[in-house]
């Protein structure tokens, strides 16, 4: 098995964790997606475009909730109930919202300006980080680690970023200082 995707990618970090805490056999292929050779790859396996994705024999799964899915049912881990798929939700919700703001950014576009696109991305990060400061001292999200491995790798990519403010989320900076000096979380760092 092959995962394909970016080392800044928090959606990849959070996979290559969650295999390196399980000793899941999955090699790793980093790929530049701007650089046209390598954006081919990316282009034959997702037709969505987007990273990660899993090279598993004939088979392409795609996207990181269902790789994740996928490597639960393959190796007997356990599965998210409803309540923690909600919050995965949420976490990605906020990601992608995130991710859409850097590439306007890295666009050219004035992110802050007092438009629809832009408002409704700040509005949905603001009410995600918000929720997700409340919710990530819970049972159901103390009670499953592909949740927790996921926030953490949201929040250090915000962090790494510079992309939202977290001094107003105690619970989220304890959860993002939780897992600094877990040895995954470290090799994965994306400033590295």
């Amino acid at each position: 098995m092959i995962l394909y995707g970016s080392n800044t990618s928090p959606y990849v970090r959070r996979l290559r964790i969650y295999c390196a805490m399980h000793n899941l056999t999955v090699d790793y292929k980093a790929i530049d997606i701007f650089n046209a050779e390598e954006r081919e790859t990316l282009i034959r396996h997702n037709p969505a475009r987007k990273i990660p994705f899993l090279i598993c024999g004939e088979n392409t799964i795609c996207d990181s909730n269902v790789i994740a899915r996928y490597l639960q049912t393959k190796y007997s881990l356990p599965h998210l109930n409803w309540e923690q798929e909600n919050l995965l939700t949420t976490i990605n919700a906020c990601n992608d919202s995130l991710v859409e703001i850097l590439l306007g950014e890295r666009s050219g576009l004035d992110t802050k300006a007092d438009v629809l696109f832009f408002n409704l991305q700040r509005e949905r990060i603001t009410e995600t980080l918000t929720h997700l400061d409340r919710q990530c001292t819970t049972d159901v999200f103390l009670n499953c680690e592909y949740l927790q491995i996921s926030l953490y790798c949201l929040l250090d990519w915000i962090r790494f970023r510079n992309l939202a403010d977290l001094n107003n989320h105690e619970g989220l900076l304890n959860h993002l200082e939780s897992w600094q000096d877990n040895k995954y979380a470290q090799a994965t760092d994306p400033r590295s």
